[in-house]
């Protein structure tokens, strides 16, 4: 836990950020690298404001942003603060009066960084594993379920056997904020995800009694480093040309969503997303799909590029 203490802002700021820390904890539920990213966050923004907290305006937020943007920040960096931001002044809004001035902020547009995906071709390549040993259909089913549900890998590390349905095809689990969600599975993945449990699991249990459903090596529950290791060799072997991610499955599993018709609502509730805003950011790719296949098939274009 940060010690607000210490820092140099002055004595009411220093008292607010104590009971905003207290409420991330124990309001939020959020995690102990969560909050102290949070609150390292408006630190640094209320040093740079050097005012009082309940006298900052909505062109103090713009000149901070404008202050990132020179900085030459990464996009994820700026988009972390952005969202710290948000938080503590709908913080300050809701508990202490105080007018919220960041909540018609809109992420600046040389921000929006659409988030990377992979192509059904792609995933398809990357989910056609040879399958020879345990580890392969402990690999194979780990895709297939990350692809089939847009789990975070940490949320697909820590499932536990109580978490799967293999009758109806759900897994339960638990996400940011200890938000449980119950999300459905498909058909292929049921089958190998069955197969797995069944014939090849008991197999990598070794003396250890555990009751996460994917293990390593040694018998353990597998981590977050590890299946990136496993995610990395697959792409090698598959001859991929392209840094593939564990998130990037999540990404493409909503954007195919949304792509072949699913409503935008449903893929809030999957993905687990807090708010409707965060998941609209996959409608940003396919419109920019829809653009390319206009460029690509429309025909008043294509005589537009022949002339």
């Amino acid at each position: 836990m940060i010690d607000i203490s210490r820092n140099k802002l002055n004595d009411k700021n220093k008292e607010i950020l104590t009971k905003y820390q207290i409420y991330l904890y124990t309001e939020r539920h959020m995690a102990d690298n969560s909050v102290d990213s949070y609150i390292l966050d408006i630190i640094k923004y209320l040093e740079y404001l050097n005012k009082d907290y309940s006298n900052i305006v909505k062109d103090d937020i713009y000149k901070y942003l404008e202050k990132l943007d020179k900085d030459k920040l990464s996009v994820t960096s700026v988009e972390r603060k952005i969202v710290s931001i948000k938080s503590f002044h709908k913080y300050l809004g809701r508990f202490h009066n105080i007018k919220d001035f960041a909540i018609n902020i809109e992420h600046p547009k040389f921000y929006r960084k659409l988030p990377n995906t992979l192509t059904i071709e792609e995933v398809e390549m990357l989910l056609d594993i040879k399958l020879e040993t345990p580890f392969d259909y402990r690999n194979k089913a780990m895709l297939e379920l990350m692809y089939a549900t847009g789990l975070r890998v940490s949320e697909l590390c820590s499932l536990e056997l109580k978490d799967i349905d293999l009758e109806n095809n759900y897994v339960r689990c638990i996400g940011k904020g200890s938000k449980e969600r119950i999300v459905p599975y498909g058909e292929v993945c049921a089958y190998y995800l069955s197969l797995y449990l069944n014939e090849y699991r008991p197999l990598l249990k070794k003396k250890y009694l555990t009751e996460n459903i994917f293990l390593n090596n040694h018998g353990k529950k597998m981590t977050r480093q590890g299946f990136e290791f496993i995610l990395n060799n697959i792409v090698k072997e598959k001859g991929i040309n392209k840094t593939i991610t564990p998130h990037m499955l999540r990404h493409s599993f909503a954007t195919h969503l949304l792509n072949n018709g699913a409503d935008l609502r449903s893929i809030q509730v999957m993905l687990g997303h807090s708010n409707l805003s965060t998941t609209q950011i996959y409608t940003n790719i396919s419109r920019e799909v829809l653009r390319e296949n206009y460029d690509l098939y429309h025909p008043e274009y294509k005589k537009k590029d022949d002339n």
